[in-house]
């Protein structure tokens, strides 16, 4: 198989267009094409009068090592597929736990699940089917279940932020997780566009369906069932205690692979009294800027803004500000919605999510200003959750209770007034907004990176400063505050059995990098165990 890259092709372009391409580059007949798989599709949108696609493809043709040999250097280069090793056998004791039902969580448990490790999972909150209602009681009036919404239940907080693909990692196992979400019902085309997605729409029935292999391989998923302690015997873990329905059960194991996510404030603080090692971390918080899509997709697509061939378009941002902290959009939804993601009563977060057709009115992403350690007030491994928690209960203050959000306008918001009305962009987040004023939640040096980053970013997106553009807030969940330091064998400081893992514990920023970890921490538990 031959690999040809970097060809550009319009947007109109069919499959006979592809072909000919192909055979001009190989200098070859249609007659001796085999077959040509799409490897990756990305937008060229630098030069607004000529958007066009750039794709990569594998070629099969007929005596390709005599073609490669007779095409000049770079034309095209020979592809041998690379598979994973074989999963190591397992040899546990006992069943492994996994805690947490994530996309770190959910991994772990198959990859362990295909190794015959029969793993139980267990997860706080309910299936992503009852899930679901609940995040949408939560959107219809403010009803808040602490233990099943946007950030706990089955999928974990990236089954309703869009299910974005894109992750600056490289890793073996990248290639496994989008694989696996195609066989379980993600779009085939999620394997080569260059910024994947799947959306919260189709996300809910894939992870369903990873549950269900996981099932049928011999695990056990529990729902509603609450991690309340390790059992320890000196440095070693030989249970868990969990919790369902107000009864408390042991659970025997000298393997639990912790993927709580980064909201479980309650489980960290548990953890953290049984001797867990835990150290502060940097992180980053702000809002949500909605514009209308169609502004952002004419800022970057030009006159070729609305072609059937393109999607609704996106972005990406970064300011370096003078105190060094820099802030950047995160989480891009295109024609998606702002949504409520608090999983405590009086505090408010905000999240964002699209679904699979982005077709919604309003851009929306997060804008976000770095945060450290120093920032937390305190040097307590777990201030900066005490922080965070602090600007999420002024945010509910500001919003006026019941889980309304603060928002205010760009213009507003630039020159230093609270919004009284809104404009042009009408917000998308449920149960509802109230114009106010950001500076009542956030800290100065967040709003003042604010502004200039807002101003910044209009000179690299036209109209990213739009007067009518509306800020939500707040977002502070993007990452944890805390990590759970883990040797190269995944195994927590100082604690044997003992696998962090993902977000919650400070080694994954996204749905594929939580995955991966997940996969990686699997695989060294199962070599663990033929110890």
């Amino acid at each position: 198989m031959l690999r040809l890259v970097n060809l550009s092709l319009p947007l109109s372009y069919t499959d006979d267009d592809l072909l000919a391409m192909v055979c001009r580059k190989l200098k070859v007949t249609a007659g001796q094409v085999q077959s040509i798989v799409l490897v990756k599709k990305s937008i060229d949108a630098r030069d607004k009068g000529d958007v066009h696609f750039v794709l990569s493809l594998d070629v099969r043709v007929k005596n390709e090592d005599d073609l490669l040999r007779r095409l000049k250097n770079g034309v095209a280069t020979k592809v041998i597929p690379k598979r994973e090793p074989p999963l190591p056998a397992a040899a546990f004791r006992r069943p492994p736990v996994v805690v947490g039902a994530g996309p770190a969580g959910l991994f772990a448990a198959l990859t362990l699940a295909r190794a015959g490790a029969n793993p139980i999972l267990i997860e706080r909150g309910r299936s992503v089917d009852k899930r679901t209602n609940d995040v949408h009681a939560m959107m219809k009036n403010g009803a808040l279940d602490p233990n099943s919404n946007v950030q706990f239940g089955e999928g974990g907080a990236g089954a309703f932020s869009d299910g974005k693909l894109t992750t600056g990692i490289k890793s073996p196992h990248q290639r496994t997780v989008l694989e696996t979400f195609v066989r379980h019902g993600a779009p085939e085309e999620i394997l080569f566009l260059q910024k994947p997605h799947i959306g919260t729409d189709k996300l809910k029935g894939v992870v369903a369906s990873i549950r269900n292999e996981i099932i049928s391989l011999g695990g056990e998923v529990r729902f509603e069932t609450r991690l309340t302690g390790l059992i320890l015997h000196g440095q070693h873990v030989e249970g868990v205690t969990v919790q369902h329905d107000d009864v408390t059960e042991e659970i025997l194991t000298d393997t639990v692979l912790l993927a709580i996510g980064h909201s479980a404030r309650d489980t960290i603080q548990t953890l953290f009294q049984q001797g867990v090692t835990m150290v502060q971390k940097p992180f980053a918080m702000g809002v949500r800027i909605e514009h209308p899509q169609q502004l952002i997709n004419h800022s970057q697509y030009g006159r070729f803004s609305g072609h059937p061939a393109l999607h609704a378009a996106d972005y990406k941002l970064n300011v370096r500000t003078p105190d060094g902290r820099g802030v950047y959009t995160f989480c891009m939804c295109p024609g998606g919605e702002v949504i409520a993601a608090a999983s405590q009563p009086g505090g408010l977060v905000v999240n964002g999510m699209s679904y699979h057709a982005r077709d919604g009115r309003n851009a929306n992403a997060a804008l976000l200003v770095g945060v450290n350690p120093v920032d937390f007030g305190d040097d307590h491994p777990l201030s900066g959750f005490v922080w965070q928690r602090s600007i999420e209960q002024a945010a509910y203050r500001a919003g006026g209770g019941d889980f309304r959000a603060p928002v205010q306008r760009v213009e507003d918001f630039l020159q230093g007034r609270a919004s009284t009305r809104l404009g042009e962009v009408q917000p998308t987040y449920q149960p509802g907004v109230t114009p106010a004023d950001l500076r009542s939640c956030l800290p100065d040096f967040i709003i003042s990176d604010l502004r200039l980053g807002i101003t910044q970013m209009d000179k690299q997106l036209h109209g990213f400063a739009h007067p009518d553009a509306v800020l939500t807030g707040v977002e502070t969940r993007s990452s944890s505050p805390v990590r759970l330091p883990r040797g190269a064998d995944y195994l927590a400081d100082r604690l044997d059995g003992l696998f962090p893992v993902g977000e919650g514990a400070g080694y994954a920023g996204g749905i594929v990098s939580a995955a991966v970890d997940g996969i990686a921490a699997a695989w060294a538990a199962l070599e663990r165990s033929q110890c």
